[in-house]
C-alpha cells in the first residue's frame, strides 16, 4: 500500500455511519472537490466482520493506520465513550504522530469538551464542524499546518476562526 494522500476515517459505526456514507458520497460524486485525498475506511478493512476476533481486527486496522497520513475522527454523541476500537485507533494515531482532524457532528466549530475523547483534548488536533467545504479545506491544509505547529512546539486544540467559515459561505 502507498503512503500518499490517504485519510483514515474513524467513527462510531453503530450511531454515526450515515455521516460516513455522506462523506463517501461526496468523495464519489465530487472527485474534483476531494481530488487531493482518498479514504481508508476502517470499517471495510480486509472485510473484517463482527465475528472476527478483536486481535485480528486490530491487526488489520493497524495495517491501514500504518499506511495513512491523516486521521479523521467523526465525533458524535457517543464517541467519547467508545473504548474497544475507537479509543485504540486514536491511541495508535497519537503514537504514530499522524495529524488528526476531529469533526464535530453537532455543528460545533471548535473542541467540544462534552463529546471529544479526553485523550485528544490537550493534543495537537484540528477541530471543525461537519460541513463539506470546511472538511475539504482541512483535508488539504492540516497536514502541513500540523507539521509546522509541531516543529514550533505547539500543542492543544486548533480550529478555524469564524472568518474562515464566512469566507467559505458557512
Amino acid at each position: 500500500m502507498g503512503y500518499r494522500n490517504k485519510a483514515y476515517l474513524c467513527f462510531d459505526g453503530d450511531n454515526d455511519i450515515h455521516y460516513f456514507f455522506l462523506m463517501k458520497a461526496w468523495h464519489h460524486n465530487q472527485r474534483e472537490f476531494f481530488k487531493d485525498f482518498s479514504f481508508f475506511d476502517a470499517h471495510e478493512i480486509n472485510y473484517a466482520r463482527d465475528t472476527s476476533k478483536e486481535e485480528s481486527i486490530k491487526k488489520q486496522l493497524l495495517e491501514r493506520l500504518n499506511n495513512t497520513n491523516l486521521f479523521v475522527l467523526l465525533i458524535g454523541e457517543q464517541t467519547k465513550f467508545l473504548y474497544k476500537f475507537v479509543r485504540w485507533e486514536i491511541e495508535q494515531a497519537l503514537k504514530q504522530q499522524i495529524p488528526i482532524i476531529a469533526i464535530n457532528l453537532n455543528g460545533k466549530r471548535e473542541m467540544d469538551a462534552n463529546r471529544c475523547p479526553p485523550m485528544l483534548q490537550d493534543k495537537l488536533v484540528l477541530h471543525i464542524s461537519f460541513n463539506q467545504k470546511i472538511i475539504q479545506k482541512a483535508l488539504v491544509e492540516w497536514i502541513g499546518l500540523h507539521n509546522q505547529f509541531k516543529s514550533q512546539g505547539k500543542s492543544g486544540d486548533f480550529y478555524y476562526k469564524p472568518e474562515v467559515y464566512s469566507m467559505l459561505g458557512l
